[in-house]
């Protein structure tokens, strides 16, 4: 890491503690909540099969560090899905490097599978959440690339990458095609 990128980093962590890490305000804790419907026993099952960062992040809104997630600084060719379901959401072809620390994509690789909801936690956002899960996944800000102008800023603990040369033994063969030369 250059010392500009260790700049950013020390300040978007401050940004983070000075505001709570990411947890949702009193207001937005009801939409925060797990899975809709799900009883104590799935909330349960979801701890135990997910680190206390995922689970605090998909399930309270939380957010990671930036800078010290798993795929910020990510390369390789397959697709992210949400930990919690599996459901298809990005794809490293939409994938750039945004400055922020967190992986950054400017649209998801299924549109369906990506929900939008206002966020006033900290000011006005919008947030990004899964669709069958409804997992926290980040927000989405109009300052990102051409085509979309869009940047899915994205926690890594919500996501599990699949490497294209695994899309067809993990049962997401259909999204061999963006990866063929």
């Amino acid at each position: 890491m250059n010392t500009s990128q260790r700049i950013r980093s020390v300040l978007a962590l401050a940004g983070l503690l000075a505001a709570g890490l990411g947890a949702p305000a009193a207001a937005d804790a009801q939409a925060a909540r797990p899975v809709a419907a799900a009883s104590r026993n799935d909330d349960a099952a979801l701890r135990r099969r997910l680190t206390s960062m995922q689970y605090d992040v998909t399930q309270h809104a939380a957010t990671e560090p930036p800078f010290h997630n798993e795929f910020w600084d990510n390369h390789r060719a397959g697709i992210y899905v949400d930990v919690v379901s599996g459901e298809a959401l990005f794809s490293s072809t939409d994938k750039f490097d945004s400055g922020t620390g967190w992986p950054s994509f400017t649209r998801p690789l299924e549109p369906a599978n990506v929900r939008r909801r206002t966020d006033t936690s900290y000011g006005v956002r919008t947030e990004v959440r899964s669709a069958r899960a409804n997992s926290h996944l980040g927000h989405v800000f109009d300052d990102g690339p051409r085509p979309t102008g869009l940047r899915y800023c994205i926690n890594s603990a919500s996501l599990r990458f699949v490497p294209a040369e695994r899309l067809q033994a993990e049962g997401y063969g259909k999204y061999l095609p963006l990866f063929r030369k």
